[in-house]
């Protein structure tokens, strides 16, 4: 329950803020968010002892939960979670020149957030939502703000921002839900004229790979389009890149102080991608090499890229251009397409809560998961003194006329 209530702050007494992890969701990607949350958030925040970390699980059916049982793994095994939020109430929010989270109980318990971190993935989340409901508390959160998390989890909208900005994209054709169920062999006469087999069909606002699919022929294609539309109202269908080698940058900062990781090469087979299943459930292994790559959140990868400087330099750049025009700050991934054959490097999407938050490109970088955790907030801070400069009410006599 959130309520707008007003109620006595209860401040954190001690001398450390208390950092409110948020995770879970009303989302595809609610699962990738616990792991997210409990491994590479809550855990090395503990272990810096600079905060009080308190859990904030939201449920599949978006109640909010607030319990250190929520920071153990095991609870979220079988049906252990769902006993646990049968037996458990609801917590609820009160906004009042900041955020306090009320546990029910015989005596409520207060508790104030000095700092949030939000580790959900996909909608009601990394898409801008909880990070406007933050901005509306006035309270200091970490990673991209609200109008960049909009621009970046939406594949369309960063496409056309990215090119505004210089950068090239891959040719693509767009359509909503709607527009398919009314118009089916238009469209994919459409995309048969405009773009070449194979084709990459996208659920544009989606991560971890869900929903998207590789087609080769026009039955495969609708099918692809049918299943994209079961989890957007909009569909993104890409030619696929020819020769392709992909990259990804991790990339944090704020303002001018934006610092990028190594660029990393995922390894896999030609004829493959990596889609939900490789990603997390065979950890990355179709077509992976072991060796000197480093096991990361997307199977086996070089780190830093094995490209050419000239290369990697290129897709370095292209890559920090899309995080900028895309307005991110505090922490996200751009991945790059590159056509080997040509060299033409593409800005291909903008990832702004990366899973883990890529703590094993960081820790090859040389930044431990807790220097990494503090950092972000640390940017967390900045960017909400800075925000806090700039007049957002107007004084005018327009109401003395009625």
């Amino acid at each position: 329950m959130i309520g707008l209530t007003t109620s006595p702050k209860c401040y954190n007494r001690s001398m450390n803020k208390t950092i409110a992890v948020f995770f879970g969701g009303k989302s595809t990607e609610h699962d990738i968010s616990i792991i997210t949350a409990l491994s590479s958030v809550i855990k090395p925040l503990e272990l810096s002892k600079k905060y009080n970390v308190v859990p904030v699980y939201i449920a599949k059916d978006g109640k909010w939960f607030c319990d250190e049982k929520l920071k153990d793994i095991s609870l979220y095994r079988g049906k252990k979670i769902d006993d646990f939020i049968q037996k458990s109430k609801p917590i609820s929010v009160t906004f009042d020149g900041g955020m306090t989270l009320r546990k029910p109980g015989l005596t409520n318990k207060d508790i104030y957030v000095d700092i949030a971190f939000p580790a959900m993935h996909g909608p009601y989340g990394e898409d801008g939502s909880l990070m406007g409901l933050l901005r509306m508390a006035g309270i200091p959160y970490v990673g991209c703000d609200m109008q960049s998390s909009v621009i970046a989890m939406d594949k369309i909208l960063s496409k056309i921002v990215a090119e505004k900005a210089g950068l090239d994209v891959v040719p693509d054709v767009v359509f909503n839900r709607d527009d398919f169920n009314n118009s089916t062999d238009k469209i994919l006469n459409e995309i048969e004229n405009k773009l070449k087999y194979p084709v990459f069909v996208k659920p544009p606002h989606l991560g971890s790979s869900i929903g998207v699919t590789k087609v080769s022929n026009r039955l495969e294609l609708q099918n692809a389009i049918e299943v994209s539309l079961h989890y957007d109202t909009n569909c993104l269908v890409e030619m696929a890149v020819p020769n392709l080698r992909e990259a990804t940058l991790p990339i944090i900062g704020f303002g001018d102080n934006i610092i990028p990781s190594k660029l990393e090469e995922p390894l896999f087979g030609n004829d493959k991608y990596f889609d939900f299943e490789t990603k997390y459930m065979q950890g990355g292994k179709k077509g992976g090499k072991k060796g000197s790559s480093e096991r990361g959140a997307q199977g086996y990868s070089n780190i830093p890229a094995n490209f050419p400087k000239e290369l990697y330099d290129r897709a370095e750049a292209v890559a920090l251009a899309g995080y900028k025009a895309a307005g991110c700050s505090g922490i996200a991934r751009v991945d790059i397409l590159i056509n080997e054959k040509t060299g033409k490097v593409y800005f291909n999407e903008i990832n702004p809560l990366p899973g883990s938050l890529y703590a094993h490109n960081w820790r090859v970088n040389g930044m431990s998961s807790v220097d990494l955790v503090c950092k972000l907030v640390d940017f967390a801070q900045e960017r909400f003194d800075s925000d806090n400069n700039v007049e957002t009410t107007f004084s005018s006599g327009f109401l003395k006329q009625f």
